[in-house]
């Protein structure tokens, strides 16, 4: 069960290794209790993911990721017509002698559905259990996907012509992310509760390298939290999440680094940044600065 107060959200956010500050906790508990989904914006790599992944564990509750993309529809997200059963059926139908008298309800109830994520995650609300259902970058799909999200995410329901409306019994968890690549509309906002989440402060990123890092020694993560804190002040085409903090600790625990150092930055910065004009960037400036 996800606790129902902030303080107790706060500690089992904490057991589960997610550092969330006050507002976020806030939003969380706002939006678990009064069953609104939950809007995340922000850079990529701080963790909006993560949200839904440890609000599934924490309630021992499916996740159901839905990662939107460019082109995405309603049939990939909703449900699709499971084609090749209805053929099978109009043969049996056929061989029956029963083709005559069928009708357009023998080939197109709910068993011939193929439920995608939408679609699983209001039948998978029933009898009191809450699937956590994640709509993953919401900003990289087109603005017709959004118009369609608006029933859903105000009713839990949705319409299919051929069975009839399908409406959940309780409520999802819903979590829908952005990296605001574009703006998202006001109508879907307005169905949320919104919290943008930005880079944590270079002790809580060092609290946090230390915590999922713990092989790493204690003055390597402050060094490494402090470095990312300057990589994100310079003019990059893709600053660093933390993510990419996190790789990079993986990465000097398993190069057995004992300190940051000039040679060890330069050696490692493709883990950290993914252009060569960031790189070269990084680089003209002086790796140096980072130490």
């Amino acid at each position: 069960m996800i606790p129902d107060t902030v303080e107790k959200l706060d500690q089992r956010l904490d057991d589960l290794d997610y550092f969330a500050d006050e507002s976020l906790l806030v939003a969380i508990h706002i939006a678990v209790q009064l069953g609104r989904p939950l809007f995340l914006e922000g850079e990529a790599g701080v963790g909006k993911t993560e949200v839904a992944k440890v609000l599934a564990a924490m309630g021992e509750a499916e996740l159901i990721r839905l990662q939107c993309y460019e082109g995405l529809d309603v049939g990939q997200a909703l449900y699709e017509w499971d084609y090749a059963r209805q053929m099978m059926a109009i043969r049996l139908l056929e061989a029956r002698g029963e083709g005559a008298t069928a009708t357009p309800d023998d080939i197109m109830s709910r068993d011939y559905l193929i439920a995608r994520p939408l679609l699983r995650a209001l039948e998978a609300s029933s009898g009191g259990h809450r699937p956590v259902l994640l709509i993953d970058e919401l900003d990289r799909a087109d603005e017709e996907f959004e118009a369609f999200l608006l029933e859903l995410l105000s009713d839990f329901q949705v319409t299919i012509p051929e069975i009839g409306t399908i409406k959940a019994e309780t409520r999802p968890i819903v979590v829908l992310t952005s990296n605001r690549t574009r703006e998202i509309h006001d109508a879907l906002k307005r169905r949320c509760v919104y919290h943008w989440i930005d880079y944590p402060t270079p002790a809580r990123e060092a609290e946090i390298i230390t915590r999922k890092v713990p092989q790493l020694e204690g003055g390597l993560a402050v060094s490494l939290a402090e470095a990312m804190r300057r990589l994100r002040e310079m003019e990059l085409f893709k600053p660093p999440g933390v993510a990419e903090t996190l790789d990079w600790a993986e990465s000097l625990r398993l190069l057995q680094a004992g300190k940051l150092t000039v040679s060890t930055i330069d050696s490692t910065i493709g883990v950290v940044l993914k252009y060569k004009d960031d790189i070269d960037l990084v680089r003209s400036a002086g790796v140096e600065t980072l130490v």
